[in-house]
């Protein structure tokens, strides 16, 4: 039933996925749980996350609750082929190959959605536009699924508005374990791991342009200062602007931040953030590049309508010449530098993240048919769990309140 590249890599693949699982203790923890109490039996959970090693732990620590997982990645250049090979060879049902093709990518999120999930994993929104769009009779049988990412909760979120959303979905990316975390240090180290050993080159003394400083742009930022960069900083938000200028960055409008800038990352989760004029503004050289979810931050397909010239530069950077005789140059497509010339973010920080969506599975499939409402924060308690085991596997201890001190916070009395 699987549709993957090559079932030969299976063994790649699992020296990959058992390299993380050793770097996971949270969910290895969370396998033991689900194997014993088995909380998924019987239902089917679809997912689409970028189908790498940490993704293939997740769905094997669902798997081992009694799910029946039906396996797509969320981007075409993020899918590891030796990765889907380990999956399938375990017996779970992979729909996924790398660098797919538009029509191909369609296909495999179909293919999820067609057997008629569960439960929904979805990064980005894909399953859950998919479902609702072409496959409403389908509806029924959902539970609830959880959304990964920034971009996925802003569709989920108009989506609701509007009235179309129909049913329920957990904000992960919202959970305190996974914003300050995933967010900030695992795009923080994934994004400048894969700008680094794509482009071979030095960072110390360049003007690194952030567009976007919401938690995902303050890591890329905190990363590039600590490469002894330049930082500049592009902002539509002036409270996020405002922080940026008291972390001690450089604040201005991408026309003219194109002008003095070296290389530029996108981390917005919105549309047409380095255009045309940007382009012609930039230096002989400037490289570009996308760390949000959906590859039209950087206008790559602008970019190559107004080039006179294009070629591959180096492994995963491709270069286009301009009318002026400038060379701009774009990692990975534009789509997600990370994962599409990187191995995403390291194993412990997803570790807390897909820790938060295991949970939030649970927790819908324990709460079927009593959620009222269709967009829902991750409960407190999951994010607190998520929190305390993590510390003690971190062999960290804290302080509890005293029944004094309890009373206090909790009483509006003067004391």
């Amino acid at each position: 039933m699987s549709q993957i590249s090559d079932i030969t890599l299976w063994k790649s693949g699992k020296r990959k996925i058992d390299w993380v699982e050793g770097n996971m203790p949270l969910l290895r923890q969370i396998k033991k749980d689900f194997e014993a109490e088995q909380p998924f039996k019987g239902l089917k959970v679809a997912l689409s996350v970028h189908l790498e090693a940490k993704t293939a732990y997740l769905c094997k620590v669902l798997a081992a609750g009694g799910a029946e997982m039906y396996i797509t990645g969320s981007n075409p250049l993020s899918t590891q082929d030796d990765v889907a090979a380990a999956l399938v060879q375990d017996d779970l049902n992979v729909f996924a190959w790398y660098n797919a093709t538009d029509e191909e990518y369609k296909r495999h999120i179909t293919e999820v959605v067609k057997v008629g999930p569960n439960i929904i994993i979805d990064d980005g929104g894909d399953l859950v536009n998919l479902i609702h769009n072409e496959y409403p009779e389908l509806i029924p049988n959902v539970i609830g699924g959880c959304e990964e990412t920034t971009t996925g909760i802003i569709r989920l979120i108009a989506m609701n508005k509007e009235g179309k959303l129909k049913f329920p979905m957990v904000m992960v990316n919202n959970a305190d374990c996974k914003y300050l975390f995933d967010n900030r240090y695992g795009t923080g180290q994934s994004v400048w791991d894969g700008i680094n050993r794509t482009t071979n080159l030095i960072v110390a003394g360049k003007n690194v342009v952030v567009a976007g400083y919401g938690w995902c742009g303050k890591g890329v930022a905190m990363r590039a200062k600590g490469q002894n960069a330049n930082i500049i900083i592009t902002e539509i938000d002036p409270i996020k602007a405002m922080e940026a200028v008291m972390d001690g960055f450089k604040v201005m409008p991408m026309n003219e931040a194109a002008k003095i800038g070296d290389i530029f990352i996108t981390v917005t989760g919105c549309r047409d953030v380095i255009t045309e004029a940007d382009y012609y503004n930039m230096k002989n050289g400037a490289i570009c590049c996308n760390a949000g979810h959906f590859d039209i931050e950087v206008d790559v397909a602008g970019l190559k309508k107004i080039a006179v010239e294009e070629k591959l530069a180096r492994n995963n950077i491709m270069g286009y010449k301009l009318k002026n005789n400038n060379w701009v140059y774009i990692i990975a497509e534009g789509r997600l530098v990370n994962l599409a010339a990187g191995d995403g973010h390291p194993a412990e920080i997803m570790d807390m993240s897909f820790a938060i969506q295991a949970l939030s599975a649970l927790h819908l499939v324990k709460n079927k048919g009593k959620l009222k409402d269709f967009i829902i924060q991750v409960p407190r308690e999951v994010d607190l769990e998520v929190a305390r085991r993590q510390l003690v596997n971190w062999n960290i201890s804290i302080d509890k309140l005293t029944d004094v001190q309890e009373r206090y916070l909790n009483s509006w009395e003067a004391h």
